[in-house]
């Protein structure tokens, strides 16, 4: 009898940048990226976490400029996922300053 491995995991934290911090327009390009991937995706900030796929969900983080937060993924393709997020939240999610 065989074990399966666990799915692969990654785990990042990264500092938001834009000034107008995680509302809408952020949320949906997460969640539009999340979904671009197989691996479930969950984000956390001061403690609280919830499903990254689910705008809802995301913007009741209300995690404003310079406040951490952290992508967890889970499954075959989670390193991409989080690197992907990561450079997305440290270009500001490309808005304007």
């Amino acid at each position: 009898m065989t074990i399966d491995p666990a799915p692969p995991e990654a785990t990042r934290s990264v500092r938001i940048r834009n000034s107008a911090g995680l509302h809408a327009r952020p949320c949906h390009a997460i969640v539009t990226l999340a979904r671009q991937h197989e691996c479930e995706l969950r984000v956390a900030s001061a403690g609280v976490e919830v499903n990254g796929k689910s705008i809802l969900e995301l913007m009741t983080l209300c995690a404003p400029c310079e406040a951490w937060i952290e992508f967890k993924a889970r499954g075959r393709d989670a390193a991409a996922l989080v690197e992907r997020l990561s450079a997305l939240v440290e270009a500001g999610f490309h808005e304007s300053p």
